[in-house]
């Protein structure tokens, strides 16, 4: 599984309770508190989180942004059992 990181600027919509879940929940997990992610227009609206370099994602509350990553997670880890 990629890094996930967090913008500092975006905790105000929630992203510091998902940091601190998925922390306590996966601990092997690779995860970044950034200062900024550069994507502004999304991050003065909603929830957001970055997979890799590339990956945005997006969620109207924490608990969606929440779920949106753990199917991550799970797809990865199930991918990787595959292999």
């Amino acid at each position: 599984m990629k890094t996930i990181k967090y913008c500092c600027r975006n905790e105000k919509f929630g992203s510091k309770q998902i940091y601190k879940s998925l922390k306590n929940e996966y601990p092997d997990l690779k995860q970044k508190k950034k200062d900024c992610l550069g994507n502004c227009k999304h991050c003065k609206k909603e929830c957001i989180a970055m997979i890799g370099k590339k990956e945005l994602l997006c969620a109207a509350s924490p608990d969606l942004l929440y779920a949106q990553i753990k199917q991550i997670i799970a797809e990865s880890r199930a991918e990787s059992v595959m292999v």
